[in-house]
């Protein structure tokens, strides 16, 4: 069995290690926090004291972190990935970072013979639990063909998208539309229920035509019941969408509504509700109209 290394057990990262684990590869696993470590462990995962001891105990080691800083520290940085690396390893990461970033560390991982791939994940915290996850990868398919066994444990659909970085365009493109949905949600709830209409039933009346998607079937049940517990953290969706506009600027290209979902995301984490689910960016439209969801808890 190939030997894995998971890095990062944060919300979604410890759910795809289990998943790890109940696919029968034996686990190393790392984490700043202990508790996740314990959790696992007791599960049947090894620990390990830093990535590099990581790197040193398997053949692809997985990192799952908050942002690109985060993923540099922890590869290149002092007692990192590739301090401990062999030719031979390789690298995925599962973290949602700048596509540039990813090329760069793949590129400085390649001189010391790892191979890297770049593979986000979307499907929030359901996805991770139920092994249901879409995963967007890049990189060279040697490696892919490599990992594929253990990604079919994480996901259930695996779509490589092209060179390094390509997983990662993918994920920003991914929470472009996530973003959009998650507001135009928000919008049309508030504008049901302002206007004078039921939302609950202007929902049930859309949801048989164009407008049907994810969001509706599964965000809209959660706010009517009051629930804005994550999910998907609003403050990752908001250091999502900072990277797509970084990146954005960095090619030239203009997203305008994209834009104003990031100043909606990045105002609920300036008024301290980033640890809400990506859903109750409805907050926001909330204070701006002056009025509050009603709330149906039956």
């Amino acid at each position: 069995m190939i030997k894995v290394g998971y890095i990062g057990l944060g919300l979604m990262g410890k759910n795809i290690a289990r998943n790890i684990l109940k696919a029968r590869f034996p686990l190393v696993v790392y984490n700043r926090s202990q508790v996740a470590i314990e959790e696992l462990v007791s599960e049947g995962a090894a620990r390990a004291s830093t990535p590099a001891e990581v790197a040193g105990l398997v053949d692809v080691v997985f990192t799952n972190l908050p942002d690109s800083p985060d993923v540099e520290k922890v590869i290149l940085g002092e007692n990192g990935v590739i301090a401990g690396a062999s030719q031979g390893l390789i690298w995925v990461d599962n973290s949602t970072i700048k596509p540039t970033v990813a090329r760069q560390i793949a590129e400085k991982l390649n001189g010391k013979g790892v191979l890297s791939l770049d593979a986000p994940v979307s499907g929030g915290e359901i996805g991770a639990q139920n092994g249901t996850l879409a995963i967007m990868v890049g990189g060279p398919v040697a490696a892919l063909d490599i990992v594929m066994p253990i990604f079919k444990a994480m996901g259930k659909t695996i779509t490589h998208v092209g060179d390094s970085g390509a997983g990662q365009i993918a994920k920003a493109a991914n929470q472009i539309m996530v973003a959009a949905q998650m507001v135009a949600m928000g919008e049309l709830i508030i504008f049901a229920q302002k206007a004078g209409a039921d939302p609950q039933k202007v929902i049930e009346a859309i949801k048989g035509g164009a407008a049907q998607c994810w969001t509706l079937d599964v965000k809209t049940p959660r706010l009517f019941k009051g629930i804005r517990t994550p999910g998907f953290k609003a403050q990752m969706q908001a250091k999502d969408l900072n990277i797509i506009i970084e990146t954005a600027r960095e090619y030239g290209i203009p997203l305008p509504s994209a834009a104003v979902d990031a100043q909606l995301y990045n105002s609920m984490v300036e008024l301290n509700l980033g640890n809400q689910d990506n859903s109750a960016v409805i907050g926001i439209l909330e204070l701006l109209a002056n009025v509050i969801l009603e709330v149906n808890d039956k």
